[in-house]
């Protein structure tokens, strides 16, 4: 696995009130399928409903150990997402959700590290790495979920 993060999301109670928080302070999001992406540098900072995370994840929201964050690290090629899932399996990870094809097109699985914090492991092939594994988004609004 790569050491990098490639998106940070937050399990948010209101959408629309978070994403007019973030917007206040400067920053710039697209929407898509109720689902706010900020290009933060190399990374990405995405908004997503708390329950909608939580079942991402494989938790149950409310959950005094479900932080309502979750890491992601996007791999090149989608066989890369059952090896590293396995790797954390074999390090003492508890996977909450094997790998499999997501609601995106995309391919993905979920595990907790030693101190619970969920990871996604996660194959998309509409986000674009660059050689030295940051993330770019793309442009939401040019293709047919234009929002």
């Amino acid at each position: 696995m790569e050491q990098r993060v490639t998106l940070i999301t937050i399990g948010v109670a209101d959408l629309a009130r978070s994403r007019a928080f973030y917007e206040h302070l400067g920053w710039r999001g697209q929407e898509v399928d109720e689902t706010v992406f900020f290009q933060a540098g190399a990374l990405a900072l995405v908004l997503w409903g708390r329950d909608k995370l939580a079942a991402d994840v494989g938790v149950t929201n409310g959950a005094c150990d479900f932080s309502g964050i979750a890491l992601a690290h996007n791999v090149r090629p989608r066989d890369e997402v059952e090896e590293i899932i396995n790797l954390a399996r074999e390090a003492g990870g508890f996977v909450t959700s094997e790998p499999a094809m997501t609601f995106y097109g995309g391919y993905a699985g979920y595990f907790r590290d030693s101190d619970g914090n969920p990871w996604e492991i996660a194959h998309n092939p509409g986000f674009a790495l660059r050689a030295d594994g940051s993330l770019v988004l793309p442009d939401f609004n040019a293709g047919p979920n234009r929002t």
